[in-house]
Parts: C-alpha cells; sequence; structure tokens
C-alpha cells in the first residue's frame, strides 16, 4: 500500500510511519517542521520506500502530488498543546481547520481514503464519563481561548461527515492523552514526557491545579496501531472511534510513579491555573473514553500498561540524553 502521512515528522507521525514501513509499505512523509523535528525521522534515513517532503499542507502544488499517488491519508497535521490553543487561536483555527478543508477536497476529487485524527477535547466539559463517539459536546464561553482547539477540531470532524455524505472513504478518531518517545516534553507538550524531563534534570514537577484531574494516559505504541487499524477496516468508513486507554489515572498520581519509576529523588510542586496559561483557561476533571466500538470494529485493544510505557519513556529520553 501507498501511505501519505501528514505531520510525519511529528510525535505520533513518526512512529506511524516507521510502523507503516516496517510493514512492507511506501510512505510518504509531510511536515512543514514547525514543531515537528526531523530527528525523530532520522532512522528513516537510507529507506528506498521513505520520501519526506518539507511543506506546508497548504502548499496544494506538494499536495495535490502526494495526495494522487497514494491509497489511504493519514492527516496528523495540526497546532497542537494547550498552550498553542491559549496563547494563539487564530493560528489553531487557520491550520487546522482551514488547512483539512483543503486536503479533504483534494481527497473527494481523487477519492483517496483518508483517515483524521481528531482528540478527546472535542468532548469538552461534558460531565458524563466514560464518553463515548455520540455524547454531547460541552464547550465553555468563547471569550476562553482554551475550547478554540475543541471547536477547531470539532469544525474539522462534520467536514469529514460531511464528505463521507458525497462519497469520500474517512474515518475519524479521537485520540485520549498520547505519550512515549519522540513527544514533546516543552511547556507545550503533553504531561507526562514534561515530568519526566523534569524528573530526569532534578527539577520540580510542576502539577496544574491540585494533581485531582484524571486523565487515560495511552502508550504510542498502541495508538499507532489503532491509527493503522482504522485505515484498514472498511467498516469503519463513516464513523468516528475513540483511541484510548481504559486506566483512569490522577495527575498528582502520575508524578509519583514517574519520580518511582525513574528513581529520582524529585520535588513535586502546585502551580495555579492562571500563572501557567492566564485567566484564558479552563481544566476537565475527568477524561475517560468508551473502547467498545474501536474493540468491535477495529480489534482495538490497549495493551502497554502505564508502568512498562512510562519505563520504555523514561529509557528512550536518558539515551537522548547520551547522545545528544
Amino acid at each position: 500500500m501507498r501511505y501519505l502521512v501528514t505531520g510525519a515528522a511529528g510525535f505520533i507521525g513518526s512512529h506511524l510511519c516507521t510502523v507503516l514501513l516496517h510493514q512492507g509499505n511506501e510512505v510518504w512523509g509531510l511536515d512543514d517542521l514547525s514543531k515537528g523535528k526531523m530527528q525523530n525521522l532520522e532512522h528513516l534515513r537510507g529507506n528506498t520506500r521513505f520520501d519526506f517532503i518539507k511543506s506546508c499542507i497548504s502548499q496544494e502544488k506538494y499536495l495535490k502530488g502526494l495526495i494522487e499517488k497514494v491509497d489511504v491519508i493519514y492527516h496528523l497535521a495540526a497546532v497542537v498543546g494547550v498552550k498553542h490553543y491559549v496563547e494563539d487561536p487564530i493560528r489553531v483555527i487557520d491550520v487546522n481547520v482551514c488547512y483539512t478543508s483543503r486536503l479533504l477536497e483534494l481527497a473527494w476529487k481523487y477519492g483517496k481514503k483518508v483517515v483524521f485524527t481528531s482528540t478527546s477535547e472535542t468532548y469538552g466539559k461534558n460531565p458524563q464519563v466514560p464518553f463515548k463517539e455520540d455524547a454531547d459536546r460541552v464547550y465553555g464561553p468563547a471569550d476562553t481561548d482554551r475550547w478554540c482547539y475543541a471547536i477547531s477540531k470539532s469544525a474539522d470532524e462534520h467536514l469529514c461527515l460531511g464528505y463521507a455524505a458525497r462519497g469520500l472513504p474517512v474515518v475519524i478518531i479521537r485520540y485520549f492523552n498520547v505519550y512515549g518517545p519522540h513527544a514533546d516534553s516543552s511547556d507545550y507538550g503533553g504531561v507526562v514526557n514534561r515530568f519526566i524531563t523534569q524528573a530526569l534534570s532534578g527539577t520540580p514537577l510542576t502539577v496544574h491545579g491540585d494533581g485531582s484531574q484524571t486523565r487515560c494516559f495511552t502508550y504510542v505504541d498502541d495508538i499507532v496501531k489503532g491509527t493503522i487499524e482504522a485505515g484498514r477496516h472498511q467498516e469503519a468508513e463513516g464513523n468516528i472511534f475513540n483511541l484510548g486507554h481504559r486506566r483512569e489515572t490522577s495527575v498528582l498520581d502520575l508524578a509519583h510513579m514517574i519520580l518511582n519509576a525513574s528513581g529520582m529523588k524529585g520535588e513535586i510542586v502546585f502551580q495555579p491555573y492562571t500563572e501557567f496559561y492566564g485567566s484564558s483557561y479552563e481544566d476537565i476533571p475527568r477524561r475517560l473514553p468508551d473502547l467498545s466500538a474501536a474493540e468491535q470494529i477495529l480489534g482495538y485493544d490497549p495493551a502497554v500498561t502505564l508502568e512498562d510505557g512510562l519505563m520504555d519513556t523514561i529509557k528512550w529520553y536518558r539515551n537522548k540524553a547520551d547522545r545528544y
């Protein structure tokens, strides 16, 4: 098979490219490197079945040619990271909605299947957990910039379903708190990788709020398996699937787990949301997926425990520190 992966140099995109190539496929990776890193793809250098194109998906001269030659498009390119949502909502909406709209239009024109990567953020602050794919989306006020990402991805989902009604084979998958090697560990990245780099550097682990907020942390290998299966099952087309883990863990418990797994005697400090994000932020107390649809149609079954995933990720960061 021939695949296009947008956001190929990013965290999940680089893992997806690796597995697709390992399975014997041809892969074209597209990334403007505004967030993705070439070192995430360094191990693929010299692979004759992989072509990397440095370009934004807004550059139609590249995008059109790539879409024409592939069988399936995995669309991962997006502005992500909660701090980005708060700081630059215009860019979030421009990239996530406008660029995605053009990609879907070209995919529909050439009849190419699309797997669109959405997010658990689309559920907003709906208190009814676990979240089923047809659950209500509950968002905060328009002057709280934190919701711009969720709304941009919801708009994308409507675009996908609109093109599905026109005959485009498209699958929507919603990721839940993915972590692992290659993830962004800066202030703009996920909490797992940020905690790990803080622990290994001997700096205090910074918990926003009181740490009681819970998430279902999902190792990237499980996410990649589910993502690939979403592109292979015809019965998945026109549907939405949660991809995450069943285990719910508080952020404070996560901090203690990372300190224990790393063997570091670090400190945990608490920081108010307003101090880090400003006043335009609202947190979600619980986020738990219902995985039954993905289990039944995609055969999705997350196998990596949080303990094992954290150990593998910590090991990767330690090896990375030795290399660079």
